[in-house]
């Protein structure tokens, strides 16, 4: 099918306005993480790194359709296909680092300064995993399907022609990713209802996700707990430097779960409801952007003349808004956190 130049150009200006958005979103991901102490947890850790992955991301949807009208093979196409086949994959990935440290804390007490170490773990898994196969497509080519990375009208990405290996390296670890996100929110899910009256009750409580800025600090976190019928949960997250420290009796009276924070001031205090509730809205937002693509790729392996005017725009406008969405997540629930706090 071929498209006409007002259509063409309407999806060029969807792109970049919506890439116009992401880029906003990363800026105020990078300067509200830098310049503010109370969005410095693990969670939002994880969300500045990937910021960084972002802007790759943002930089192939701000090219557009400049890549394919520039020629198959020419430079700026190649450099977008690559750009295209690695970094919205990372977001991904980046989704699912954070439900893996929400999982450790709940089900094997990780503190911040375990999930730090992860970091540059996530860093390389996922740089290896996505890197790995962008740069090997850029030497595949056949003089019967041209090159791997080709124009897909809306930007350079793999060509029709090799869709299998679109799917396969990458619509399939996307949707793996989403299913496992979604094990491990339920497995969370399952372990909080066993602990419902716990977690009612530290709920409105304020806990320490990030460390010290001090790292000569020497105040460790402390929770206690008195129960006198109540056996001992699974895992309070109270991170500091130091290891956390939980001591859970049953000789006093007290009939109620009282939980006692001894806080560094240089810490930011942030709810356990907001650390569960950041990950699990990156996660509708992931399943909102992807459907849309998938459809397209999955439409096109069937029929290879499949193509949907309006479902390019979708993919254009959600493909290119990944990093605004991003933001608005980190924005919304940070202050959210914070307003709750000051309350």
């Amino acid at each position: 099918m071929t498209y006409t130049h007002k259509q063409l150009l309407a999806l060029t200006i969807v792109e970049r306005c919506a890439s116009v958005l992401s880029w906003l979103g990363i800026a105020t991901i990078i300067g509200t993480f830098t310049l503010s102490r109370h969005f410095r947890n693990p969670v939002n850790r994880i969300i500045f790194i990937n910021a960084f992955f972002n802007i790759f991301d943002v930089t192939a949807t701000t090219i557009s359709l400049s890549g394919p009208e520039a020629g198959n093979h020419s430079a700026l196409c190649q450099f977008q296909g690559f750009l295209m086949q690695m970094f919205p994959l990372t977001d991904v990935l980046w989704t699912l680092a954070m439900a893996i440290d929400v999982f450790l804390i709940v089900f094997y007490k990780y503190d911040a300064e375990d999930l730090r170490k992860l970091e540059i773990k996530y860093v390389g898994a996922i740089t290896a995993f996505t890197a790995i196969p962008a740069l090997s497509f850029l030497f595949i080519h056949t003089p019967k399907k041209g090159p791997m990375y080709a124009s897909v009208t809306l930007w350079c990405s793999v060509a029709p022609n090799w869709v299998l290996f679109r799917i396969v390296f990458f619509y399939g670890p996307i949707w793996l990713a989403i299913f496992v996100v979604f094990l491990l929110y339920f497995l969370v899910g399952v372990e909080i209802l066993k602990q419902r009256r716990l977690f009612k009750n530290i709920g409105g409580e304020y806990i320490t996700l990030d460390t010290p800025v001090h790292a000569h600090s020497d105040s460790i976190t402390t929770t206690t707990i008195t129960s006198p019928s109540q056996p001992r949960p699974a895992h309070i997250p109270n991170f500091s430097r130091k290891k956390e420290v939980e001591s859970a009796t049953s000789s006093l009276a007290s009939s109620h779960l009282s939980p006692t924070h001894h806080i560094n001031t240089a810490n930011s205090p942030v709810s356990f409801r907001q650390y569960i509730l950041m990950p699990l809205m990156f996660f509708i937002v992931l399943l909102a952007i992807w459907v849309a693509p998938t459809a397209n790729r999955v439409g096109a392996f069937i029929d290879h003349h499949f193509e949907s005017y309006p479902l390019l725009i979708a993919v254009g406008s959600m493909g290119s808004l990944r990093g605004f969405w991003n933001g608005v997540v980190f924005l919304i629930v940070g202050i959210k956190a914070r307003k709750r706090g000051k309350g």
